[in-house]
């Protein structure tokens, strides 16, 4: 599985790259503030969401701290998407980047 850190996907948003991002955190936990880019579906609806995934493009999948967003990852290559696991989700997102 790909992996990227919070620091080199800030970077990438930073200099304009089109990055695509899946927010896997419940809604409680993204009412907190999540990454402005992302787009915010449940973990949990990730298997009855895949029409809103499209296999051309590269997503990164974040969650608060790294593990449901790489169970997504793992599931998602399974179905023959292309994706990377943000390594500390929002946790290390909001304690280097904000």
């Amino acid at each position: 599985m790909k992996s990227i850190s919070a620091v080199e996907l800030h970077e990438k948003i930073k200099n304009g790259e089109n990055v695509h991002i899946i927010d896997v955190r419940e809604d409680v936990e993204v009412a907190e503030g999540k990454i402005p880019e992302a787009k915010h579906i449940p973990l949990g609806d990730i298997p009855n969401s895949l029409d809103k995934i499209d296999k051309n493009k590269h997503y990164y999948m974040v969650c608060r701290s790294g593990g449901r967003s790489s169970r997504a990852c793992e599931f998602l290559i399974n179905q023959g998407y292309n994706v990377t696991n943000m390594t500390g989700g929002m946790l290390a997102w909001v304690g280097e980047i904000e």
